[in-house]
């Protein structure tokens, strides 16, 4: 099947702009040269590539007409960057992480590859459990996940576990676990979720008591904010350990259940491309995530 490098140049523009129209402005052409290059691209698959939609999206067969867009525009950055040509920084990377990892360990991580490659990187947060979506869309290169099994096309490395801790504020312990935590006492106190797919605190009740508990819930769906709520005492939750730790340090929360953490292992997912630039980020990825993760 033979695609144009300047038709499947167009329908990454078209998803990543939103609209035929978007695309046509960025490339400088009109919006009926754009739907043409999309209608002849869907004769030779056989199959319809994109909704018309607000913004456009892809479907099945559409995700992995973009997949090839992103890796051919991969592979020609790598090689203009090789032949000292070409813009700086080739065209952008999008990786997909999880909050957590964001507000911990791998900002610094993709700072040192931004250093190091010289690329240009775009980061899109999502929970690590729905991650390997955006691989499978292709409209992301690379993700941290909790998805060991790799999504077609892609290579899976494991980085190393995250482990959660229950805590909160001493005040709120003292206030509504007195005695310890007895299921009376967790049915009753109010915990902090981090949106409504976040499953870490209802992990650890069932761990713990072994019971059906539905307690009151707050949702504060962005890491730092989620940490003061719970350090102000809105309610208790589970927070990465590399994250809570200098507060348990200095007493401003304490751990609830010491000793039961919960773990959550992390893999990096990569497009299986043959790229000097995805390679030296992973390799960044991997080492930076041993030293914080262990």
């Amino acid at each position: 099947m033979d695609l144009p490098v300047e038709h499947l140049s167009t329908f990454a523009a078209i998803l990543e702009e939103g609209s035929l129209e978007g695309a046509a402005r960025r490339l400088h052409v009109t919006p009926s040269a754009v739907s043409q290059r999309v209608r002849a691209m869907e004769q030779r698959v056989g199959a319809v590539l994109l909704r018309r939609s607000r913004p456009v999206e892809v479907t099945a067969a559409g995700a992995a007409v973009l997949r090839a867009a992103r890796q051919v525009e991969r592979i020609a950055a790598d090689v203009a960057a090789e032949l000292g040509q070409g813009a700086p920084g080739g065209s952008l990377i999008p990786i997909v992480v999880n909050a957590d990892s964001l507000a911990t360990w791998f900002v610094p991580a993709i700072a040192r590859a931004a250093r190091e490659t010289g690329a240009r990187f775009e980061l899109v947060r999502a929970d690590e459990t729905l991650s390997t979506e955006q691989l499978r869309r292709g409209s992301a290169m690379a993700a941290v996940t909790a998805t060991r099994e790799p999504v077609p096309g892609c290579t899976a490395t494991r980085l190393g576990v995250d482990r959660y801790r229950a805590v909160a504020s001493p005040a709120f312990a003292s206030r509504h676990f007195p005695d310890g935590l007895s299921v009376d006492a967790l049915r009753t106190a109010p915990i902090v979720e981090f949106d409504r797919q976040d499953v870490f605190q209802q992990r650890f009740l069932r761990r713990i008591s072994r019971a059906a508990i539905t307690p009151p819930r707050h949702y504060v769906p962005s890491s730092a904010e989620f940490a003061r709520a719970v350090e102000l005492g809105m309610g208790w939750g589970m927070l990465p350990a590399l994250q809570c730790s200098p507060a348990l340090d200095e007493g401003r929360l304490i751990e609830l259940a010491p000793g039961t953490a919960i773990e959550l292992p992390l893999y990096w997912q990569r497009w299986r491309l043959d790229s000097p630039v995805l390679d030296t980020l992973t390799e960044i990825v991997s080492e930076e995530a041993a030293a914080a993760l262990g």
